[in-house]
């Protein structure tokens, strides 16, 4: 809830003091969140710890990538964050469902 917060205050141009806070949090959460439902078959720390490195990776490959094609924004790095988020997220969601059904075929 607080980064979805915080996106929404970068998205609008808020001046709000919270606006920096609560954005990295957005950054850090939403990319992390998505990896580690992708990988439920990782114990929770090694979960956690490859979650969290994946979303600074993510981050930083986004950032280089405007860097690279000379089109910095705030705001388009925060909908290619959210647009990975969730793509990787709509795939979970995809794969589990293929898996249940699979099973309900299989008995």
């Amino acid at each position: 809830m607080a980064g979805g917060i915080g996106a929404l205050l970068a998205l609008t141009g808020s001046g709000s003091p919270l606006r920096g806070p609560l954005t990295l949090f957005f950054l850090l959460a939403a990319p992390a969140a998505a990896i580690a439902a992708a990988l439920r078959g990782l114990d929770p720390f090694g979960r956690a710890l490859v979650s969290v490195a994946g979303a600074v990776a993510l981050d930083m490959l986004v950032a280089q990538g405007m860097l690279a094609v000379h089109r910095w924004s705030v705001g388009g790095g925060l909908l290619a964050v959210t647009a990975f988020c969730s793509l990787v997220l709509l795939l979970v969601l995809v794969r589990r469902r293929r898996g249940r059904t699979a099973r309900r075929q299989g008995s």
